[in-house]
């Protein structure tokens, strides 16, 4: 499976041997075999609507289709999660430059390094790319995202600890108009205790591009740790409040068996994934697909 590589692990890994022990089980399609996966998606961290949608539309898929032995159910459950977790083209990054890309999320989540992977890809794929360290309250957050900025090649654009963020945003993006940078990713504060301040600190930002660089695209980018599980989707529910989001960035799916998350929070908010964090290397950052991550469940 290309999402991973290598051996399955972590959510896919670990799933997709509790459904298949579940199938493998049976000789027939019955009631007592839904159940069983009704309660491993539950327990996946997939939340209780989801999962009810999901069995739901397994059920008629399962009853129109004159479904009764249970490896067919894997092909049938793979296309209800696809359909789910396929929101077309919002699941890519904006391919029109020059782009914007502010990026948020709570510190810890693996914001700082998935900009990090971001860039790298952008980079390899022939586009410049700049860094805004424009979370300037964490201490040594600057300077942590220079760090990696300098490991792959890119420039790093901030101020002291403490500056104004939209003031970074602001000499980032002179400076990336100056050198006909295609990507800006720009690193923002994770400080959801005070909502009101973050809020105001993103709408604050967002003029700042309107007027100083207008003709640019826009995206905004939430990161979720999916080992945080259903936290995250509260701090889905918390950061959708406060931004307009257009893609997710679903980190550390390799290194756990909750990243039903990824599943949950695209069906209740409507928010496409983007791209999806399989490990530590800079090149373990993956385009999402809806139908390789439903599909990479049940591949063995």
């Amino acid at each position: 499976m290309a999402i991973i590589g290598g051996k399955k692990k972590g959510f896919f890994g670990k799933l997709s041997e509790r459904i298949s022990d579940t199938l493998m089980s049976r000789a027939t399609v019955d009631e007592e075999m839904l159940d069983e996966l009704e309660e491993i998606l539950i327990t996946s961290d997939i939340g209780m609507d989801t999962t009810m949608r999901i069995m739901q539309d397994l059920r008629d898929h399962i009853q129109i289709n004159h479904i009764t032995k249970p490896e067919r159910v894997k092909d049938a459950l793979t296309n209800v999660m696809t359909l789910i977790l396929n929101k077309g083209d919002r699941c890519k990054l904006c391919d029109e430059m020059p782009l914007i890309i502010l990026v948020i999320g709570i510190n810890g989540g693996g914001k700082t390094t998935s900009i990090a992977k971001l860039g790298n890809m952008l980079k390899a794929q022939g586009k410049s790319v700049m860094f805004a360290a424009a979370d300037t309250f964490r201490a040594a957050a600057s300077e942590q995202l220079k760090i990696w900025g300098d490991r792959i090649g890119v420039n790093t654009v901030m101020h002291q600890e403490g500056a104004d963020p939209s003031a970074v945003i602001y000499d980032a993006i002179q400076s990336a108009k100056a050198r006909n940078i295609d990507v800006l990713i720009c690193d923002t504060a994770g400080r959801l205790q005070t909502k009101k301040n973050l809020m105001n600190e993103l709408e604050k930002m967002n003029k700042v591009i309107s007027r100083e660089f207008p003709e640019a695209n826009r995206e905004t980018l939430l990161v979720l740790d999916a080992t945080n599980g259903k936290n995250a989707i509260s701090q889905a529910k918390e950061f959708n409040e406060v931004a307009e989001i257009t893609g997710l960035i679903i980190t550390k799916l390799d290194g756990t068996a909750k990243g039903g998350i990824a599943i949950s929070i695209t069906d209740e908010f409507s928010i496409p994934i983007k791209f999806i964090g399989v490990g530590e290397g800079l090149n373990d950052l993956n385009p999402f697909d809806a139908r390789e991550f439903a599909g990479g469940i049940f591949d063995e």
